[in-house]
């Protein structure tokens, strides 16, 4: 047990969950958001990891909300400590054609998938920078960097956590705080297991890996850039998408 606490956003999603129960297996002490406990069972999520070994906090806070995560960010701090690794995961999906698109289809995946990674992030960064040590990671995706049909909103707010990583990071480097970005390619979650099959297979046969990725590969990677020997890793965007999309 390294006794450092890290926080995880949306953390009982598909690859929330995983990056949680990795963070665990490599002795961080782990506390994630959620929006509303009842109606995302939140205390059964919990007691199954409990079960499996796995120990994960949970505070309710809406990441789309600044002064909500103010709240949060606070009652973390006086609860579990400072927060020492921040994964910034929480995101969620309006797809349709912009010329089909209404205003709150684009102004919500904004403020859940963007705003949320500045309202988060701007509760620890301080305390980070007075520690002289930090870790942020932000979960981004492959659409953020090729584009999806009817995921303007949705690219727009992945690729716009790319160049907030890249600036945090020249700004924090010389405080001791790491700040990068993942981005996954097709994951094989709930989300993607509710495609329907022939649109599936046909995303499958794009991915040279000829499959969709295991949450649990995305989350070895957070791992890795949470791990205090991960210091000279900072502005990177690394991709986990089975050579769906590769550049340099």
């Amino acid at each position: 047990m390294n006794d450092r606490l890290a926080l995880v956003t949306g953390g009982n999603g598909g690859i929330g969950t995983e990056i949680c129960k990795a963070l665990v297996s490599t002795g961080y002490r782990v506390v994630t958001t959620c929006v509303d406990p009842e109606a995302e069972d939140i205390g059964g999520w919990q007691a199954s990891l409990r079960e499996s070994g796995y120990e994960v906090d949970w505070v309710a806070c809406d990441v789309s909300d600044f002064e909500a995560c103010a709240t949060m960010a606070a009652q973390v701090v006086e609860e579990l400590g400072a927060v020492d690794v921040l994964v910034n995961a929480a995101g969620i999906t309006r797809d349709t054609f912009l010329h089909k698109m209404a205003p709150e289809d684009w102004s919500s995946v904004l403020r859940v998938n963007l705003d949320s990674v500045f309202n988060v992030s701007r509760q620890f960064i301080p305390s980070m920078r007075d520690r002289g040590f930090g870790r942020v990671v932000n979960i981004a995706s492959v659409n953020g960097q090729t584009g999806q049909f009817g995921q303007t909103n949705y690219s727009a707010a992945k690729a716009g956590i790319h160049g907030f990583t890249m600036a945090l990071a020249k700004e924090s480097a010389p405080k001791g705080v790491t700040v990068n970005t993942v981005s996954p390619g097709y994951v094989r979650t709930s989300m993607t297991a509710a495609i329907p099959e022939e649109i599936r297979q046909g995303i499958i046969d794009q991915v040279p890996a000829g499959r969709m990725a295991e949450p649990e590969e995305i989350a070895r990677v957070v791992a890795f850039l949470a791990a205090d020997e991960s210091a000279y890793i900072n502005g990177a965007n690394i991709p986990v998408n089975g050579a769906l999309f590769c550049s340099f």
